[in-house]
Protein backbone atom coordinates (compact mmCIF):
# COMPACT_ATOMS: atom_id res chain seq x y z
CA UNK A 1 0.00 0.00 0.00
CA UNK A 2 1.55 3.25 -1.33
CA UNK A 3 -0.03 6.60 0.43
CA UNK A 4 -0.82 9.52 -1.48
CA UNK A 5 1.84 12.03 -2.44
CA UNK A 6 0.50 14.32 0.46
CA UNK A 7 0.58 11.58 3.08
CA UNK A 8 3.99 9.96 2.11
CA UNK A 9 5.01 14.09 2.35
CA UNK A 10 3.59 14.28 5.68
CA UNK A 11 5.06 10.84 6.84
CA UNK A 12 8.57 11.65 6.04
CA UNK A 13 8.42 15.25 7.38
CA UNK A 14 7.36 13.30 10.52
CA UNK A 15 10.61 11.33 10.58
CA UNK A 16 12.45 14.30 9.53
CA UNK A 17 11.27 16.48 12.43
CA UNK A 18 11.99 13.36 15.11
CA UNK A 19 15.70 13.73 14.31
CA UNK A 20 15.64 17.58 15.06
CA UNK A 21 16.83 18.41 18.51
CA UNK A 22 15.87 20.81 21.08
CA UNK A 23 18.97 22.69 22.55
CA UNK A 24 18.93 22.82 26.25
CA UNK A 25 22.35 24.57 26.87
CA UNK A 26 25.52 22.97 27.90
CA UNK A 27 25.96 20.63 24.82
CA UNK A 28 22.56 19.01 26.15
CA UNK A 29 19.79 18.42 23.81
CA UNK A 30 15.92 17.10 23.85
CA UNK A 31 14.04 14.80 21.49
CA UNK A 32 11.08 13.47 20.93
CA UNK A 33 9.98 9.62 20.88
CA UNK A 34 7.51 8.01 18.55
CA UNK A 35 5.96 4.64 19.19
CA UNK A 36 5.83 2.47 15.69
CA UNK A 37 4.33 -0.60 17.71
CA UNK A 38 7.58 -1.92 19.98
CA UNK A 39 7.67 -2.62 23.39
CA UNK A 40 10.28 -0.27 24.13
CA UNK A 41 11.45 2.71 21.91
CA UNK A 42 12.78 1.58 18.48
CA UNK A 43 16.76 1.66 18.48
CA UNK A 44 17.28 2.77 15.38
CA UNK A 45 15.26 6.33 16.66
CA UNK A 46 18.08 6.37 19.36
CA UNK A 47 21.13 6.16 16.92
CA UNK A 48 19.82 8.38 15.08
CA UNK A 49 18.63 11.05 17.42
CA UNK A 50 22.49 10.80 19.22
CA UNK A 51 24.16 11.13 15.89
CA UNK A 52 22.47 14.39 15.54
CA UNK A 53 23.02 15.43 18.77
CA UNK A 54 26.84 14.65 18.28
CA UNK A 55 26.90 16.47 14.62
CA UNK A 56 25.49 20.07 16.49
CA UNK A 57 28.70 20.09 18.36
CA UNK A 58 30.61 19.71 15.18
CA UNK A 59 31.45 21.59 11.99
CA UNK A 60 29.80 21.04 8.59
CA UNK A 61 33.40 20.47 7.59
CA UNK A 62 33.86 17.30 9.56
CA UNK A 63 31.30 14.15 8.46
CA UNK A 64 30.64 11.41 10.75
CA UNK A 65 32.63 8.59 9.60
CA UNK A 66 31.96 6.21 12.62
CA UNK A 67 29.50 5.17 15.43
CA UNK A 68 29.81 2.56 18.11
CA UNK A 69 26.56 2.55 20.70
CA UNK A 70 25.47 0.24 23.50
CA UNK A 71 21.96 -0.20 24.57
CA UNK A 72 21.67 -0.52 27.97
CA UNK A 73 18.40 -0.29 28.87
CA UNK A 74 14.92 -0.33 27.60
CA UNK A 75 13.97 3.11 26.77
CA UNK A 76 9.82 4.65 26.89
CA UNK A 77 8.14 6.24 24.46
CA UNK A 78 8.73 9.42 25.53
CA UNK A 79 11.57 12.21 25.43
CA UNK A 80 14.98 11.28 26.18
CA UNK A 81 17.63 13.90 27.04
CA UNK A 82 21.06 13.73 24.56
CA UNK A 83 24.20 14.78 26.33
CA UNK A 84 27.37 15.23 24.32
CA UNK A 85 30.74 14.85 25.83
CA UNK A 86 33.71 16.94 23.48
CA UNK A 87 35.97 13.99 24.04
CA UNK A 88 38.53 15.47 21.11
CA UNK A 89 39.33 17.99 18.23
CA UNK A 90 42.42 17.12 16.50
CA UNK A 91 43.63 18.39 13.47
CA UNK A 92 41.97 15.69 11.16
CA UNK A 93 39.59 13.73 13.69
CA UNK A 94 36.80 14.80 16.02
CA UNK A 95 35.22 12.26 18.66
CA UNK A 96 32.18 13.13 20.23
CA UNK A 97 30.50 10.84 23.57
CA UNK A 98 26.84 10.91 23.68
CA UNK A 99 24.66 9.58 26.44
CA UNK A 100 20.71 9.02 26.38
CA UNK A 101 18.69 9.75 29.91
CA UNK A 102 14.83 9.43 30.55
CA UNK A 103 13.85 10.07 34.03
CA UNK A 104 17.78 10.41 34.68
CA UNK A 105 17.99 6.76 33.24
CA UNK A 106 21.40 6.27 31.17
CA UNK A 107 19.77 4.06 28.80
CA UNK A 108 22.42 4.55 25.99
CA UNK A 109 25.66 5.75 25.17
CA UNK A 110 27.90 6.22 21.79
CA UNK A 111 30.75 7.54 20.77
CA UNK A 112 30.81 9.27 16.73
CA UNK A 113 33.66 9.95 15.01
CA UNK A 114 34.26 12.85 12.43
CA UNK A 115 36.93 13.30 10.00
CA UNK A 116 37.84 15.87 7.58
CA UNK A 117 37.23 15.47 3.88
CA UNK A 118 40.61 13.80 2.72
CA UNK A 119 41.86 11.79 -0.43
CA UNK A 120 43.30 8.38 -0.29
CA UNK A 121 43.39 4.68 -1.86
CA UNK A 122 39.63 3.41 -2.85
CA UNK A 123 38.23 -0.01 -2.56
CA UNK A 124 35.20 -1.87 -1.80
CA UNK A 125 33.05 -5.76 -1.95
CA UNK A 126 31.08 -5.81 -4.98
CA UNK A 127 27.39 -5.52 -4.49
CA UNK A 128 25.49 -8.65 -4.57
CA UNK A 129 22.99 -9.28 -7.83
CA UNK A 130 19.47 -9.34 -6.75
CA UNK A 131 15.98 -8.02 -8.07
CA UNK A 132 15.84 -4.44 -7.77
CA UNK A 133 12.54 -2.98 -5.81
CA UNK A 134 10.00 -2.66 -8.24
CA UNK A 135 7.99 -5.67 -8.13
CA UNK A 136 8.93 -6.71 -4.68
CA UNK A 137 6.23 -6.39 -2.27
CA UNK A 138 6.72 -3.86 0.67
CA UNK A 139 6.53 -5.22 4.56
CA UNK A 140 3.78 -3.11 5.50
CA UNK A 141 1.54 -4.64 2.16
CA UNK A 142 3.39 -8.15 3.94
CA UNK A 143 1.75 -7.61 7.45
CA UNK A 144 -1.54 -6.01 5.88
CA UNK A 145 -1.85 -9.00 4.15
CA UNK A 146 -1.89 -11.31 7.03
CA UNK A 147 -5.49 -10.22 8.10
CA UNK A 148 -6.57 -12.02 11.39
CA UNK A 149 -3.14 -13.92 11.57
CA UNK A 150 -1.35 -11.14 12.36
CA UNK A 151 -0.80 -11.28 16.28
CA UNK A 152 -2.81 -9.24 18.42
CA UNK A 153 0.16 -6.91 19.60
CA UNK A 154 1.18 -5.81 15.90
CA UNK A 155 -2.66 -5.03 14.85
CA UNK A 156 -2.45 -1.49 15.06
CA UNK A 157 1.28 0.17 14.54
CA UNK A 158 2.17 -2.41 12.36
CA UNK A 159 -0.09 -2.06 9.83
CA UNK A 160 -0.16 1.96 9.70
CA UNK A 161 2.01 3.55 6.80
CA UNK A 162 5.33 4.48 7.67
CA UNK A 163 7.94 7.44 6.11
CA UNK A 164 10.02 4.57 5.18
CA UNK A 165 9.59 1.25 3.04
CA UNK A 166 11.59 -1.73 3.03
CA UNK A 167 10.74 -4.84 1.05
CA UNK A 168 12.37 -7.66 1.10
CA UNK A 169 14.46 -9.62 -1.67
CA UNK A 170 13.67 -12.62 -0.22
CA UNK A 171 10.21 -12.26 1.07
CA UNK A 172 9.00 -15.42 3.31
CA UNK A 173 6.23 -15.81 5.83
CA UNK A 174 6.05 -13.69 8.56
CA UNK A 175 4.82 -16.12 10.55
CA UNK A 176 6.39 -19.16 9.57
CA UNK A 177 9.81 -18.45 7.91
CA UNK A 178 11.44 -21.86 6.33
CA UNK A 179 15.13 -22.15 7.55
CA UNK A 180 18.11 -21.00 5.34
CA UNK A 181 21.40 -19.71 5.39
CA UNK A 182 22.15 -16.63 7.64
CA UNK A 183 23.68 -14.92 4.91
CA UNK A 184 20.41 -15.41 2.35
CA UNK A 185 18.57 -11.69 3.24
CA UNK A 186 18.82 -8.37 1.71
CA UNK A 187 16.62 -5.45 1.82
CA UNK A 188 15.48 -2.62 0.12
CA UNK A 189 15.07 0.91 1.93
CA UNK A 190 14.08 4.29 1.15
CA UNK A 191 11.93 7.21 2.33
CA UNK A 192 8.92 7.34 0.45
CA UNK A 193 9.10 11.48 0.08
CA UNK A 194 11.49 13.50 -1.28
CA UNK A 195 14.40 14.63 1.89
CA UNK A 196 16.31 17.99 2.67
CA UNK A 197 19.50 18.03 1.23
CA UNK A 198 21.37 18.02 4.50
CA UNK A 199 23.38 14.91 4.17
CA UNK A 200 23.35 14.67 8.18
CA UNK A 201 19.50 14.09 7.79
CA UNK A 202 20.15 11.49 5.27
CA UNK A 203 22.54 9.43 7.61
CA UNK A 204 20.67 10.18 10.45
CA UNK A 205 17.61 8.51 9.04
CA UNK A 206 20.24 5.55 7.61
CA UNK A 207 21.31 5.20 11.19
CA UNK A 208 18.02 5.28 12.19
CA UNK A 209 17.31 2.38 9.37
CA UNK A 210 20.21 0.06 9.97
CA UNK A 211 18.11 -1.21 13.58
CA UNK A 212 15.89 -2.35 11.33
CA UNK A 213 15.91 -6.41 10.32
CA UNK A 214 19.55 -6.73 11.31
CA UNK A 215 18.67 -8.83 13.90
CA UNK A 216 16.59 -10.90 12.14
CA UNK A 217 19.59 -12.33 9.84
CA UNK A 218 20.61 -14.32 13.26
CA UNK A 219 16.85 -15.97 13.39
CA UNK A 220 16.89 -17.35 9.61
CA UNK A 221 19.04 -20.79 9.91
CA UNK A 222 16.43 -21.39 12.72
CA UNK A 223 13.18 -20.53 10.92
CA UNK A 224 12.29 -17.88 13.88
CA UNK A 225 10.47 -15.39 13.80
CA UNK A 226 9.56 -12.14 16.00
CA UNK A 227 6.09 -11.87 15.43
CA UNK A 228 5.13 -15.23 16.78
CA UNK A 229 6.39 -14.10 20.31
CA UNK A 230 8.97 -17.26 20.12
CA UNK A 231 11.45 -15.60 20.61
CA UNK A 232 12.63 -12.45 23.05
CA UNK A 233 15.17 -10.18 21.28
CA UNK A 234 16.97 -7.04 22.14
CA UNK A 235 19.73 -5.11 20.42
CA UNK A 236 23.08 -4.93 22.35
CA UNK A 237 25.19 -2.77 20.74
CA UNK A 238 25.22 -0.89 16.88
CA UNK A 239 28.29 -0.04 15.00
CA UNK A 240 27.90 1.82 12.05
CA UNK A 241 30.44 3.36 9.29
CA UNK A 242 29.88 5.90 6.36
CA UNK A 243 32.05 5.34 3.40
CA UNK A 244 30.24 7.51 0.85
CA UNK A 245 27.86 10.15 -0.20
CA UNK A 246 24.52 8.58 -0.62
CA UNK A 247 20.42 9.50 -0.63
CA UNK A 248 18.22 8.01 1.46
CA UNK A 249 15.34 8.79 -1.13
CA UNK A 250 16.69 6.87 -3.44
CA UNK A 251 16.50 3.25 -3.11
CA UNK A 252 19.50 1.82 -0.81
CA UNK A 253 19.78 -2.02 -0.97
CA UNK A 254 21.02 -3.19 2.87
CA UNK A 255 22.23 -7.17 2.45
CA UNK A 256 23.14 -8.83 5.80
CA UNK A 257 24.21 -11.95 7.40
CA UNK A 258 25.08 -13.27 10.34
CA UNK A 259 28.43 -15.05 11.29
CA UNK A 260 27.29 -16.64 14.54
CA UNK A 261 24.75 -16.94 16.89
CA UNK A 262 25.83 -18.25 20.84
CA UNK A 263 25.51 -17.93 24.75
CA UNK A 264 21.76 -16.63 23.59
CA UNK A 265 23.52 -13.58 21.24
CA UNK A 266 23.48 -13.29 17.74
CA UNK A 267 25.88 -11.33 15.98
CA UNK A 268 25.16 -9.70 12.60
CA UNK A 269 26.69 -7.82 9.67
CA UNK A 270 24.90 -5.04 6.97
CA UNK A 271 25.94 -3.57 3.81
CA UNK A 272 24.28 -0.86 2.42
CA UNK A 273 24.81 0.48 -1.21
CA UNK A 274 23.60 2.27 -3.85
CA UNK A 275 20.95 1.07 -6.61
CA UNK A 276 24.43 1.94 -8.87
CA UNK A 277 26.58 -0.29 -6.50
CA UNK A 278 28.61 2.04 -4.33
CA UNK A 279 29.14 0.72 -0.97
CA UNK A 280 28.00 3.83 1.06
CA UNK A 281 27.78 2.36 4.81
CA UNK A 282 28.59 -1.16 7.18
CA UNK A 283 26.76 -1.61 10.14
CA UNK A 284 27.44 -4.39 12.85
CA UNK A 285 25.44 -5.59 15.87
CA UNK A 286 25.11 -8.41 18.21
CA UNK A 287 21.67 -8.81 20.15
CA UNK A 288 20.37 -10.91 22.47
CA UNK A 289 18.33 -13.84 21.38
CA UNK A 290 16.13 -15.94 23.97
CA UNK A 291 13.76 -18.36 22.92
CA UNK A 292 10.94 -18.46 25.21
CA UNK A 293 10.37 -21.97 25.12
CA UNK A 294 14.05 -22.51 26.56
CA UNK A 295 13.72 -19.88 29.03
CA UNK A 296 14.35 -21.15 33.19
CA UNK A 297 11.44 -20.93 35.45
Amino acid sequence: MTPDPATAARLVDELVALMQLEPQGGDRFLAQSEDIGTPAVFGGQVLGQSLMAANLTVGADRPVHSMHAYFLLPGEHAPIEYSVDRVRDGRSFTTRHVVARQQERIIFEMSASFQTVDEGVEHQIDMPEVAGPEGLVSELDQRIALGDRLPEPWRSKAIEPHGIEYRRVQPDDLLAPVPRPASDSAIWMRAIAPLPDDPMVHRALLAYASDHGLLRAAMLPHGLSFMTGQVRPASLDHAMWFHRDFRFDDWLLYVLDSPSASGARGLCRGSIYTRDGRLVASTAQEGMLRIRALRKK
